[in-house]
């Protein structure tokens, strides 16, 4: 009997139409933020301080350009709002990168929900997107403002994704991580057909120094090698699902968590993940993103214009 079997143990899948669901890129004109609709009495300002913490500041002369609106009108900071109500505020100079903001709940308790997560959605804030962003978005358009990321996915790996609710969910689960999250499988699109069916990787992982690409990870030859930073041990199994005559469609499932984890040792056993910048074509096409935009006949090459992996499955043992 499996510790899934003999535990309190919640499986969650990606619905079949996520799979393959294209990225849909948007950032909309003027840009427009809107909160979750009351479930109690408070006021404008205090609802940004809970929601939008990083405009208070600005809320003022926000309010004061009519920018600001309660069910469609303009607002004051001491506006009391009731329940059911609706707060919306237009940034009209803000500009983010256009991502695909179609996040979906697959799963929630009391404590704790699990999230879809599209290709393409940062996770948290980066240099480029301060809004849009998968815990931005849970935090203004579900009831829970304090939502805390358990773990990360790669911006552009798509798939399931564990918040805690409030930082007290978060406290208390995110020590105790590794016996609460007991099983992680990902489908990946690779490179090439593989020669075998099944396979188990067991290696270090490590970035190296002087590498063009910083946050490139390699296989190391062992935990002592010289130029290596810090490696740790790694391990995933593969499973062909399906071949194709260019391309194969792989299960993977994760024995340990490390960064990059699936596609630095795809890339190692020769197959590396469609679309992937930095372990496809030696990475010619991250360093050329670094300096100018990729074009349609880049992403051809590359496959696509994000790599193919998903988080597909996520077993959860809720006795942990």
């Amino acid at each position: 009997m499996t510790r899934a079997e003999r535990s309190c143990a919640v499986t969650i899948r990606i619905p079949e139409r996520l799979y393959s669901r294209p990225a849909l890129l948007s950032c909309e004109q003027p840009f427009i933020l809107t909160a979750w609709p009351l479930q109690t009495k408070t006021t404008v300002e205090t609802l940004i301080a809970q929601r939008f913490s990083n405009l208070l500041a600005q809320a003022p002369q926000l309010c004061a350009a009519g920018c600001i609106t309660v069910n469609g009108e303009p607002c004051t900071m001491p506006t009391v709002l009731l329940e059911g109500a609706q707060l919306c505020i237009e940034l009209p100079s803000h500009q983010e990168e256009p991502v695909d903001t179609r996040w979906e709940l697959l799963w929630e308790n009391d404590q704790l929900m699990a999230v879809f997560k599209p290709p393409l959605l940062p996770v948290s804030r980066t240099t480029r997107n301060l809004f849009n962003t998968l815990i931005s978005m849970i935090r203004r358009q579900t009831p829970y403002y304090d939502a805390r990321l358990l773990h990360r996915l790669d911006t552009e790996t798509a798939g399931i994704l564990l918040v805690a609710k409030d930082a007290e969910a978060d406290r208390y689960w995110k020590p105790r991580l590794g016996q609460l999250m007991i099983r992680k499988l990902y489908r990946a699109e690779v490179s090439g057909v593989p020669s075998w069916n099944a396979i188990q990787a067991d290696n270090y992982l490590a970035t190296r120094e002087h590498s063009p690409i910083r946050s490139q990870v390699y296989v190391a030859p062992s935990q002592t090698a010289v130029g290596y930073i810090k490696p740790k041990l790694a391990s995933s199994k593969f499973r062909v699902t399906s071949r194709g005559p260019e391309t194969s469609v792989l299960e993977c499932e994760l024995l340990t968590g490390r960064k990059h984890q699936i596609r630095a040792q795809l890339a190692a056993l020769g197959h590396p993940i469609v679309g992937d910048k930095i372990y496809q074509h030696q990475g010619k096409y991250y360093l050329k993103r670094l300096q100018q935009p990729l074009s349609r006949q880049d992403f051809a090459s590359l496959g696509g214009l994000y790599h193919r992996l998903v988080a597909v499955e996520l077993t959860l043992d809720l006795a942990a």
